[in-house]
C-alpha cells in the first residue's frame, strides 16, 4: 500500500507544481509553441477551465487557481481517506 500512496502523493505534487509554474507564466512573456509551455498548458487547461467556468475572471485578476488549489487539496485528502481504508 506504501507504494501506491508514494504514487498518489507524487501524482498530486507533480499537478501542483504544474499549476504553479502555469501561474507564473501568465505573469511573464513567453514563447506559447515552445514544446515544454506547450505541454504545460495542456495538462491545465481542462483543469483550470472547470473552474473559470464558476469563477470568471475579475477584470485582469483570475482567481480560478485559487479554487483549483483549494479543489485539488480536497481531491487529494479524500483520495488518501479512500486509500488508508482498503
Amino acid at each position: 500500500m506504501g507504494v501506491i500512496t508514494t504514487a498518489v502523493d507524487v501524482a498530486f505534487r507533480v499537478y501542483s507544481y504544474l499549476l504553479i509554474i502555469r501561474i507564473l507564466l501568465s505573469w511573464i512573456r513567453h514563447n506559447p509553441y515552445q514544446p515544454v509551455i506547450r505541454f504545460i498548458y495542456e495538462v491545465t487547461d481542462p483543469y483550470l477551465n472547470l473552474f473559470r467556468r464558476v469563477l470568471p475572471p475579475f477584470g485582469m485578476m483570475d482567481l480560478s487557481p485559487i479554487l483549483a488549489f483549494i479543489a485539488l487539496q480536497l481531491l487529494e485528502w479524500l483520495v488518501y481517506q479512500i486509500l488508508r481504508f482498503l
